[in-house]
């Protein structure tokens, strides 16, 4: 199992740790209610350091991404970025991830998913033509996450960069926590504002920007948070979870995925999603809170009120923010509207549930 630069803090720390995508990481620390409500309410850190970035660099660069992503990179400034996916060859989606802009036209980073990095990069690779210059980077980058509505302002302390006036889905480089060259983004996947941080893993860049980080949050009460609280925070937010509520048999289109789906140029799949968009799709993936007692899990199927499948549930979850029971999940279009009364199989029992709007907090 791989290590991120920051595991033996983790273990230091006495996080509950867990192989995920390969590498050993911190679930939890001190309970993923109090992890979450941290986050919601203040800032957190992450330590995302598993997540693949991949370099893209020549005067190809723009067009490949293009021929590969649904999304429309041309678009794209320096200092800008875009959440986007792979679509496969048979209308199903290879990957999520986001595109990073460094020299418009030049140099893009791709940051995908830590247990598609291969998958991701023999896709990517097998349309590279035309001598577009790769380099995959996972293993030499760090990566965290600060989440939370006070988390830009205690990282401002660490450098000259404007990250107050980041807007979301933007990227500044520079020095930070006297490293240099750190990429700092506001691309969270949380809902709750906040920067990430990516560096070179060299030396001891991870060990001065983790310390510097807590020097400066800690006394305002932000402390290490776990993938648990992540996922919480990110359901609530009713955002896709690669290998839950997307994977190689879903659509962005039935996923609502439809607004990073660019039909201005020509990519993988377009004629499908094209059709699936102009006609409809047979399922949808809708947000669903709980009537009943009872949390939907990941696979549990969904019924009507006379006993026929008619979904599944993707992800699902106790939500910390509400005090209710949420999960989302693919369902027959025609059960879709909101406020739909469905029944999820829990333990061989319907339990009633009601299609509601996303996000959920």
């Amino acid at each position: 199992m791989k290590n991120t630069p920051f595991t033996q803090r983790h273990l230091a720390l006495g996080a509950k740790m867990a192989g995920f995508a390969g590498y050993n990481m911190p679930i939890s620390y001190t309970g993923i209610n109090e992890e979450h409500h941290c986050v919601r309410t203040n800032a957190g850190v992450f330590d995302v350091s598993h997540m693949g970035e991949f370099m893209l660099k020549g005067a190809g660069a723009l067009d490949l991404i293009q021929r590969v992503t649904s999304n429309d990179a041309a678009k794209l400034k320096d200092g800008q970025a875009q959440y986007s996916c792979l679509p496969n060859e048979t209308g199903g989606i290879v990957d999520d991830l986001l595109v990073y802009c460094i020299e418009q036209n030049k140099t893009y980073m791709l940051v995908v998913n830590a247990s598609n990095i291969e998958k991701d990069w023999e896709w990517i690779s097998k349309f590279n033509t035309g001598g577009v210059e790769m380099h995959n980077v996972s293993e030499k980058t760090g990566l965290l996450a600060i989440q939370g509505p006070h988390a830009t302002k205690y990282m401002q302390e660490l450098t000259d960069m404007d990250l107050t006036g980041l807007k979301y889905y933007t990227f500044v480089k520079g020095k930070f926590a006297g490293v240099d060259n750190v990429l700092v983004s506001a691309t969270g996947y949380t809902g709750a504002g906040g920067v990430e941080i990516y560096f070179e893993d060299k030396g001891d860049n991870a060990d001065k920007i983790w310390d510097e980080i807590f020097r400066v949050g800690m006394p305002h009460g932000m402390k290490p948070i776990g993938l648990a609280a992540r996922d919480t925070l990110r359901l609530e937010m009713g955002f896709c979870l690669y290998g839950n509520d997307i994977d190689d048999t879903t659509s962005p289109i039935e996923a609502g995925l439809g607004w990073i789906t660019k039909f201005t140029k020509d990519f993988t799949s377009r004629a499908t999603f094209e059709q699936q968009k102009n006609h409809g799709t047979a399922r949808k993936l809708v947000g669903l809170e709980m009537v009943d007692k009872g949390i939907p899990r990941h696979g549990y199927a969904i019924q009507d009120a006379e006993g026929n499948d008619i979904g599944i549930i993707t992800s699902g979850t106790q939500s910390p923010s509400l005090g209710k029971a949420i999960g989302m999940a693919y369902i027959a279009t025609g059960h879709t509207a909101m406020g739909t009364d469905v029944f999820v199989m829990i333990r061989d029992k319907a339990v009633k549930a009601q299609v509601v709007k996303m996000p959920f907090a």
